[in-house]
């Protein structure tokens, strides 16, 4: 067995132990039969034509046949291991997407088994954008409050990138918002209706700069400020059903939209 001068580094892109004990020993000797490459890498010899296979496998090995009647094994160009992490970033992303879309579940499985709510804490633009793209594996229709004036004042673009993704996986939405001649004025111009239900509630005071989301055992909240953008979800089996229950009441007896409606607050304001 050599000198090993590329384990480490080979390993940090991705190998493992053994795979890169074999390209090593390959690129340092060249064209070998198994028996050889077995010998030069210290690997059993069982072992390194499963190892082959997979460098092989990944662009980084080449087999050579008919060569009196023994396969031979060729190191590919040490460029392809440029080629080789690329594709295991880019199969990373993939992962990482996909986690995304399950891990919610995973949790949900959890938290029934250790009979605690659980609790995520967000800050920032990028914090505002995972809680609310948290909702977009909902199962059924989301419920929502919402400041559409906070909205629309801090995060405009988050929430269009938002809408097109609910849009693109057919995620649908019924949103109370908090009523005002301003929030009237712009909702038309911003939601689609082929995706989300809206109707209007009184604040008497000051509507706060929140947007409240209902679905799939979880509720979650985003604060918004110039200074300060705080989110949270909570997932809980109780906390949901209560909000869920409060939510459809209070959309039941709030008056739909008509074209007299909507110019209720624009007469009263007069």
């Amino acid at each position: 067995m050599e000198n090993r001068q590329y384990e480490k580094f080979l390993e940090e892109l991705g190998l493992n132990k053994e795979q890169s004990l074999v390209y090593e020993a390959m690129l340092k000797n060249g064209l070998m039969p198994a028996r050889m490459v077995a010998q030069k890498s210290g690997i059993k010899r069982s072992l390194t034509y499963k190892i082959l296979e997979q460098l092989i496998s990944l662009g980084l090995v080449e087999k050579r046949d008919n060569i009196g009647k023994i396969t031979f094994f060729f190191p590919a160009h040490p460029g392809k291991l440029r080629e080789f992490l690329q594709k295991r970033e880019e199969a990373i992303k993939t992962a990482e997407a996909s986690l995304g879309g399950i891990m919610g579940r995973m949790v949900s499985d959890f938290n029934l088994l250790s009979g605690k709510p659980n609790v995520q804490f967000y800050e920032g633009p990028e914090g505002m954008k995972k809680v609310l793209e948290d909702s977009l594996t909902a199962e059924s229709e989301i419920y929502s409050y919402s400041d559409v004036i906070s909205v629309q004042k801090y995060i405009p673009d988050l929430n269009t990138e938002y809408m097109l993704k609910r849009k693109k996986f057919s995620v649908k939405k019924k949103i109370l918002f908090f009523d005002s001649p301003e929030a009237r004025k712009l909702l038309p111009d911003i939601y689609r209706p082929d995706i989300t239900e809206y109707k209007f509630i009184s604040f008497k005071t000051q509507p706060p700069h929140t947007v409240m989301q209902i679905y799939d055992n979880k509720v979650s909240y985003i604060t918004l400020g110039k200074d300060q953008m705080i989110g949270v979800i909570i997932e809980d089996a109780n906390i949901y059903s209560l909000h869920k229950y409060l939510f459809e009441n209070q959309w039941n007896i709030s008056p739909e939209l008509t074209p007299d409606t909507a110019s209720l607050v624009e007469k009263s304001s007069q």
